[in-house]
């Protein structure tokens, strides 16, 4: 039953299947009967359509009355179902898509203060998912059609459209939104929803997604809250199981640090593991003005040099030095390793800095 309202599709073939196997059997049992190929098919075809303009040749043995009432039957049968399966398969689909958006938009209206998640890719299946665990209310905005249908068997409310649209971002609740979530794959989209949705709804959180380092200043530029650089965060955390694997397995692995984990997680903390970079911008600062330096972003709990030595629990005065791995306790959503980074440098084009 599923596959006759699911898949109109596969009826059209299986039935197109069934009514050649048919004319082809009953084309060869004409052929037997010593008629020639032009005057079978003709009989057939007159036979399958129930034309009826009359006999090509008189039926006049009893194989030949078997095979004109089982090509009538099998026929003329499998007609009407090739009939009804190709109506199905031309207005089945457009009636679906027209009441399913319907029951999607009446349930995205009744929605508010909701998550809106931009992009069903990757992340957005996993964050969907996450989301649907936690008890969120949230609609996922997805352009491509097989994205949407995935989405929407999973149980989520996705609405199809180009979520850079403002048209698409209202239609989500934009206006009655907690927080929106840009996480398509694509940097410039990305930047251009986070200004849509900045326009749209002075008031909403706007955690953004970008793949390149340099696209994060122009996300916050553009009105983000928060910005999350996936890329750059597994390059991170390969880099301290290369670098501090014992310190990596400690923070990472452990059970008691991954429960300490999710209790900050709660109270908006988070543990990271930075590496200090050569000439950057806290290198060759002692861990005291590091922390000022932070304004209250972050504290450091443990220093690991890069001979080994893991000093915990550091003096405020001891010196960071290029190389060390920064254990430290941080907000959630900061981009503390962009702290430590080294400033970008300048480049000149004719009379402009950049």
């Amino acid at each position: 039953m599923d596959s006759l309202v699911f898949h109109p599709s596969r009826n059209v073939i299986r039935v197109a299947v069934f009514m050649l196997a048919v004319c082809a059997a009953s084309t060869i049992g004409y052929l037997e009967a010593g008629w020639s190929f032009q005057d079978a098919i003709y009989m057939v075809t007159l036979t399958v359509f129930t034309v009826g303009y009359g006999e090509v040749h008189p039926i006049d043995t009893p194989f030949l009355h078997a095979l004109t009432m089982a090509t009538m039957v099998l026929g003329c049968t499998g007609m009407i179902f090739f009939t009804g399966a190709l109506v199905q398969f031309f207005t089945l689909r457009p009636l679906q898509e027209i009441f399913g958006d319907r029951r999607v938009q009446n349930e995205v209206e009744k929605l508010d203060d909701h998550v809106i998640v931009c992009g069903f890719g990757r992340i957005g299946v996993e964050l969907s998912k996450a989301l649907k665990d936690g008890g969120a209310a949230f609609v996922v905005v997805e352009q491509n059609e097989q994205k949407v249908v995935a989405a929407r068997a999973a149980g989520y409310l996705c609405l199809q459209g180009d979520a850079s649209q403002e048209a698409v971002l209202e239609q989500a609740g934009i206006a009655r939104a907690r927080i929106l979530a840009t996480v398509l794959p694509n940097d410039a989209a990305n930047v251009f929803i986070t200004l849509s949705a900045r326009s749209l709804n002075r008031e909403v959180e706007i955690i953004a997604r970008g793949d390149a380092v340099s696209t994060e200043r122009k996300l916050l530029h553009a009105g983000a809250n928060k910005v999350v650089l996936p890329t750059h965060i597994g390059a991170e955390r390969i880099a301290d199981l290369i670098l501090f694997p014992e310190t990596a397995r400690f923070v990472r692995e452990s059970e008691r640090m991954q429960e300490l984990d999710r209790t900050l997680r709660h109270l908006g903390l988070a543990i990271e593991v930075v590496v200090v970079p050569d000439k950057g911008a806290m290198t060759q600062l002692t861990v005291a003005e590091i922390e000022a330096r932070a304004h209250g972003a972050f504290f450091i709990v443990q220093l690991n040099r890069r001979d080994g030595e893991a000093i915990t629990e550091p003096d405020k005065n001891l010196r960071v030095e290029a190389g060390d791995g920064v254990v430290l306790v941080g907000r959630s959503g900061e981009a503390i390793s962009a702290m430590f980074a080294a400033p970008p440098e300048k480049v000149r084009a004719g009379r402009l800095t950049y």
